[in-house]
C-alpha cells in the first residue's frame, strides 16, 4: 500500500530564518575570537525592527549592531519598499551574562567533569533512501528553497524576493523506497508586476526541473505555485519572525523524532545543538557501515552531569543485530559527554551561521564534521 509523506523548507529570507542567522552570526563573533564564549542569543524581527535578548558570557565586545545590519543585507532586505530594511532598522537589545548556577553545570576543571548545559533528549537520524543519508522529502524541499534563493540573487529570476517555502510530497511503497513525487508547492515573495502565469512557468522550469529527478516526475504530479495568487507583502513586514520556530525544518522533515530543542544562537556547550550534531553523526555511520536501513538514535542529558542518562537505538526492524548489540558498538566507539562531543567534533570554531539555513544535516561541508563517515570501519569491526 502506497504511502504519502511530505516535508517542508524555507528560504534565507523567512522571518523565523532571518533571526536563526542573526543569532548565530552572533554566536560566530564570539567564538572567532572567544573559543570559551558562552552564548544562548535569540532574536525576534517584524516590521522594521529587531530584537536581539538572551544570555551571554565573553571577553569579546560584540557589535549586534554591525551583525544584525550586514546579515540583513546579505540576506537580501535592501529596500523600503520590502518593508524591511537593513539600513533602516530599529535594532533592540538585552543581553545579559550566563546564568551562575548554569555556569557551575558545564565548567570543566580538574574538580569537575563539563556536564550537560541542560536536561532533555536529542534525536539523530539517518536512512539510506538518500545518497545524502535523509529522508527524501525533506531533501527535495531543502534544495528547492536553496535553488529559490540561487535564482533570485544570481538574477535568473530577478523578480523574486527573499521570503519563501517550499514542501514536496513523495510516495513510499510497501518496501519503503521512494517511487514518485505526487505534489511540489512552492510560494515565492515577489515584485508587484510579475503575473502567476509567468511565475509558475519559471519556478517549474528554473527551481523543479533543475532539482528533483524527472523519473520521480509523472503526468499525476501536482505542481503548486503561490496558491494564493499573490506573494508581494512578505519577510518581517508579513510576520514576526522567531529563532529556534523552524526545528522540524532544521532537522529531518518529520521523519524522526524531535526533543523540542532548537539549535541556532547556542554555542555547542548546550547539548540540544551539541548532542543532536552527535547523534546524527552516529546513525549516519550505522546506515553507512550497512547495520541498518534507517536509524534513529537518542541521547539524553541531565544538567550538570557529563554521562548521558540514555543512549537508545531504533532500527526499524532493518537490522539483524539486536538495538542491545548496537547500542553497545556505540558506546564503545563514540564519545558521548559534552566535552567529548565538542573535541571530536571540533564545535568551538564560528561555523553556524551556515547552518542556520537549508538544514543543519544532510550537506556537503568539510566544517559539517557530523557528517564525517569516519567510523564505518571502526563500527563493522565490532558488529561483524
Amino acid at each position: 500500500m502506497a504511502k504519502y509523506f511530505t516535508s517542508e523548507a524555507v528560504t534565507e529570507g523567512h522571518p523565523d530564518k532571518i533571526c536563526d542567522q542573526i543569532s548565530d552570526a552572533i554566536l560566530d563573533d564570539v567564538l572567532a575570537h572567544d573559543k570559551e564564549g558562552r552564548v544562548a542569543c535569540e532574536t525576534v524581527c517584524t516590521t522594521g525592527m529587531v530584537f536581539v535578548f538572551g544570555e551571554m558570557t565573553t571577553t569579546h565586545y560584540v557589535d549586534v549592531q554591525k551583525i544584525v545590519r550586514d546579515t540583513v543585507t546579505k540576506i537580501g532586505y535592501t529596500r523600503g519598499k520590502f518593508g524591511f530594511d537593513a539600513d533602516n532598522l530599529a535594532v533592540l537589545t538585552a543581553i545579559d551574562p550566563q546564568s551562575p548556577d548554569i555556569a557551575l553545570g558545564v565548567r570543566d576543571d580538574d574538580e569537575h567533569a563539563q556536564g550537560a548545559g541542560d536536561q532533555g533528549m536529542m534525536f539523530g537520524y539517518a536512512t539510506d533512501e538518500t545518497a545524502e543519508y535523509m529522508p527524501t522529502a525533506y531533501l527535495l524541499a531543502q534544495k528547492l528553497a536553496y535553488r529559490l534563493t540561487e535564482v533570485r540573487k544570481n538574477g535568473t529570476l530577478p523578480y523574486l524576493r527573499p521570503d519563501g517555502k517550499t514542501q514536496v510530497t513523495v510516495v513510499y511503497d510497501d518496501n519503503f523506497k521512494v517511487t514518485r513525487v505526487d505534489t511540489v508547492l512552492i510560494s515565492s515573495q515577489h515584485d508587484p508586476n510579475v503575473s502567476l502565469e509567468q511565475l509558475s512557468q519559471d519556478l517549474k522550469n528554473e527551481v523543479v526541473l533543475k532539482i528533483i529527478p524527472h523519473n520521480l516526475l509523472d503526468k499525476n504530479t501536482k505542481y503548486l505555485f503561490n496558491p494564493t495568487g499573490r506573494f508581494v507583502i512578505g519577510g518581517p513586514a508579513a510576520d514576526s519572525g522567531l529563532t529556534g520556530r523552524k526545528i522540524i525544518v532544521d532537522t529531518y522533515g518529520g521523519s524522526a523524532s524531535h526533543g523540542g530543542g532548537a539549535f541556532s544562537g547556542k554555542d555547542p556547550s548546550k547539548v540540544d545543538r551539541s548532542a543532536s550534531y552527535m547523534a546524527r553523526y552516529i546513525a549516519k555511520n550505522l546506515v553507512a557501515a550497512g547495520i541498518c536501513h534507517r536509524c534513529e538514535v537518542e541521547l539524553s542529558y541531565a544538567i550538570g552531569i557529563a554521562e548521558p542518562t540514555s543512549v537508545a537505538v531504533d532500527t526499524f526492524g532493518t537490522s539483524k543485530f539486536s538495538e542491545e548489540e548496537i547500542v553497545k558498538a556505540v558506546k564503545q566507539v563514540f564519545p558521548l559527554t559534552p566535552k567529548g562531543i565538542i573535541d571530536h567534533l571540533n564545535l568551538k570554531r564560528p561555523i553556524y551561521k551556515k547552518t542556520s539555513c537549508y538544514g543543519h544535516f544532510g550537506r556537503e561541508d568539510k566544517d559539517f564534521t557530523w557528517e564525517y563517515l569516519d567510523k564505518v570501519k571502526d563500527l563493522q569491526k565490532i558488529l561483524k
